[in-house]
């Protein structure tokens, strides 16, 4: 992994394990359980709600007086002759797996906080809820070249080894970072596909950078048998560039400048993120999965209480 500060030099440009893993006991409004606040963005149109655990059959008995007769196996009481029910039980927990990108695209910011910041609170506070609310959390953290793989576990360790993971590879980002991209948005998503086969709430925190037709078909397929969440972290400049500033914009070896009063540049620039994230909404439209949009000018927590029907955010 490439150089690594031992502490976050400023929070908006990085976070550690330590904050991370403090964010626990100011998130505990927030909740990613089926019953949400009528406000909550998981309430809308086109969004699914969250299915909650799902159940294991038990086992195959006769009907008894009280028994709800939803539960009646028609199959089983006809060739029997006798009424039968088939017998539930709620699994104990379900699993949780939570992508965060830390590519450098992620490393950008022109208020606030940097992408790479807002995406790694906000898995960190979906963590601390997963697992506050008995259900086992795991994740996959992921940067250009670095991939960090955590099985859902319902243990506590195992959120410490996850918001280890983020915080180390948000603290390697530096502006100086030149990697030779190994690691794809389409990759990852199949390796949470082999992971989530059903019932799990899968989230992805993400500014979706490298979206592409075989996407669609990923995402697909992992919304079909799960909650599927995606986070979507923009920056207030994907919705134009500020009027007659100039810019220097460098890769670490080479550098342009961008003049914002150049004709039509702003424009180009938003109709590009316009479309990343139009592809996005149909694909929401399309396979039933909630699109949050979350911006890098204010914290994670006070956005994710509001989009989640918390009025005033976080105090």
């Amino acid at each position: 992994m490439s150089k690594t500060a031992a502490y976050p030099s400023d929070p908006r440009i990085h976070t550690d394990a330590k904050h991370l893993l403090g964010l626990g006991r100011q998130s505990r409004a927030l909740s990613l359980l089926p019953r949400q606040p009528a406000r909550s963005i998981l309430n809308g149109r086109h969004a699914s709600r969250l299915r909650g655990r799902g159940l294991n059959f038990e086992e195959l008995r006769d009907y008894l007086p009280g028994d709800d007769i939803r539960s009646i196996d028609w199959k089983v009481t006809a060739r029997t002759g006798e009424p039968h029910v088939r017998v539930y039980t709620e699994e104990r927990d379900r699993p949780a797996l939570l992508l965060v990108d830390q590519r450098v695209s992620m490393f950008f910011g022109t208020k606030v906080y940097m992408k790479s910041v807002i995406a790694a609170e906000a898995a960190a506070i979906a963590a601390h809820r997963v697992l506050a609310q008995g259900d086992r959390v795991g994740g996959i953290v992921f940067g250009d070249t670095d991939v960090a793989e955590h099985r859902p576990q319902r243990r506590a360790a195992a959120l410490t080894r996850f918001l280890s993971s983020v915080g180390a590879l948000n603290c390697s980002l530096h502006a100086e970072l030149r990697p030779e991209p190994t690691v794809a948005m389409n990759q990852i998503l199949k390796q949470a596909a082999q992971i989530a086969h059903t019932n799990a709430l899968v989230c992805v925190f993400s500014d979706f950078d490298g979206l592409d037709e075989d996407s669609e078909t990923i995402l697909r397929r992992l919304s079909r048998s799960n909650d599927l969440i995606l986070f979507n972290i923009s920056d207030p400049s994907s919705h134009g560039m500020l009027p007659k500033i100039k810019l220097a914009v460098s890769d670490g070896e080479k550098q342009i400048e961008i003049d914002s009063t150049s004709p039509n540049l702003s424009d180009r620039i938003k109709d590009a993120l316009d479309r990343r994230l139009e592809q996005l909404q149909i694909w929401s439209r399309r396979y039933g999965f909630p699109v949050v949009p979350m911006t890098t000018e204010k914290p994670a927590l006070d956005q994710l209480l509001r989009l989640f029907g918390h009025r005033g955010g976080h105090r």
